[in-house]
């Protein structure tokens, strides 16, 4: 059973390119990648050659002779000459699990060049690479980021059609609500996919049995991978600080208190300056998603937070789920005896389904009171406060920030909770579900260059140290 993923369209569009690069795409361990390259592949190839660097590590040798297209067909060819590349056809290479061999990398330039074959590649851990890899290869592919199912995949995977999706839209434009027959249908498919997460092998698993058996294990499993991998990749840092941070996040969440991650929490005398390159390396990763603290509620955001203060939350919320007891999957589902968590699993899944359609993740405190907020979106020269309730409890932050002339950017606000569509007193009030929709929502337009700060804080550093040396 094929899942079907978003990624397809973007595939579609590629393969219609008559000068199209070779593509790499970059995503956690077990989200669907090889699927999906797979699925597509069969669909538009006669002829595929699919080399996997983790289980067939004698193709690391195809580079001996040089790294000119012609030459890595020939050495793939002596190694395995079943592999057929026919004249007058385009053969797909599909390198996978190239975290295991990147210097195929340097090849890509030539094969982009050469033109006579689509080349795809894919690994874990490649955001981790990501720096020595795009140096060798930049301007001859494309870069693409693939992540667990979202909410709207998983609506997919259930057979519901794009017409509900467009539904959904429609009432959040015209801030009217949706039916009570909808939204309590949509409810129950959301608080499912909270426990599951969007993990393929999990979904698909419940999909078939249609039954919860064994998908808490399944996330387990997951998760010890995760650390597995961690284990086995890190280069550079202290493996066990990377376990540690990781596994300090469900408790950090679920602390309603903390403000920021606290590193002194995950080991005894531990200290930021130690710690903050494991985070980076759990969100290159693909593992987290971290959560920047702005120095003050404006406009632009790249140039307005403080690096040093963050919060951490998992890039899948079935994982979470599956880092916590084992009695919480029943509780998410009916929605109560959540106590400390449910603002903590809320708030991760309104991160994750943000990070998921491109949106860098902002959160602000301030110090001298409780005034705080969840996360912040941007439409043009607007700054968009988002507040997330685990119920439908007043939203007083929310509300304060849209009404002082103390933020002049910030002219009206949304608050996530269980509740339907409605707008008053200048905020927007969405259900949970609609949060894979809040970037189609805003617009296109709404999209800049202050998302570098969400893909690479290092570099929106190095920018604002640049503009002010210029100033």
């Amino acid at each position: 059973m094929y899942l079907k993923r978003k990624i397809d369209s973007f595939f579609e569009l590629w393969h219609a390119d008559a000068d199209r690069l070779p593509i790499l795409v970059k995503g956690a361990r077990q989200i669907g990648k090889t699927e999906a390259i797979r699925h597509f592949a069969e669909n538009h190839y006669d002829s595929i050659v699919e080399i996997n660097f983790v289980e067939q590590p004698k193709y690391k040798q195809i580079t001996v002779d040089g790294y000119g297209a012609q030459e890595v067909v020939s050495a793939i060819s002596r190694l395995n000459p079943d592999f057929r590349f026919p004249k007058g056809k385009r053969t797909l290479i599909f390198f996978d699990e190239v975290q295991e061999f990147p210097d195929i990398a340097t090849s890509l330039k030539f094969f982009a060049q050469d033109g006579q074959y689509d080349v795809i590649c894919s690994g874990s851990l490649l955001g981790v690479h990501y720096r020595k890899i795009a140096s060798v290869a930049v301007g001859f592919k494309v870069d693409k980021d693939m992540y667990s199912l979202d909410f709207e995949e998983f609506l997919w995977a259930r057979g519901y059609g794009d017409d509900l999706v467009e539904e959904i839209l429609s009432c959040m434009r015209s801030r009217t609500p949706l039916s009570e027959a909808t939204r309590f249908a949509l409810r129950g498919l959301f608080l499912d996919y909270c426990t599951l997460g969007g993990m393929p092998y999990v979904v698909r698993n419940y999909i078939e049995r249609r039954s919860f058996e064994g998908s808490l294990a399944s996330q387990r499993r997951i998760v010890r991978d995760y650390g597995d991998d961690i284990r086995k990749y890190a280069e550079g840092l202290d493996k066990v600080r990377i376990l540690n941070v990781f596994n300090h996040i469900p408790a950090q969440l679920a602390n309603e208190t903390t403000i920021k991650f606290q590193i002194s929490k995950v080991a005894h005398g531990a200290r930021a300056r130690e710690y903050a390159p494991c985070v980076d390396w759990l969100r290159d990763a693909g593992v987290a998603n971290v959560c920047y603290a702005l120095r003050t509620p404006k406009l632009p955001l790249a140039g307005n937070y403080d690096e040093s203060r963050y919060r951490v939350f998992m890039s899948d919320t079935g994982l979470l789920m599956g880092m916590m007891e084992s009695e919480v999957g029943e509780d998410v589902r009916v929605n109560r005896n959540l106590g400390i968590w449910k603002g903590a699993l809320y708030e991760n899944i309104v991160a994750e389904a943000l990070v998921k359609s491109g949106r860098p993740l902002f959160y602000w405190r301030r110090d001298e009171s409780k005034l705080e907020m969840d996360f912040f979106l941007r439409r043009g020269e607007e700054l968009v406060p988002l507040e997330v309730k685990g119920g439908n409890d007043s939203t007083k932050s929310l509300n304060e920030m849209i009404r002082s002339e103390k933020y002049p950017d910030i002219k009206w606000g949304i608050k996530m909770a269980d509740a339907n569509i409605g707008y008053a007193d200048n905020k927007l009030t969405v259900p949970w579900f609609c949060a894979f929709l809040l970037d189609r929502y805003l617009g296109e337009d709404s999209k800049t260059a202050d998302a570098v700060a969400w893909f690479d804080p290092v570099q929106a550093k190095s920018n604002r140290r640049g503009a002010s040396d210029e100033g």
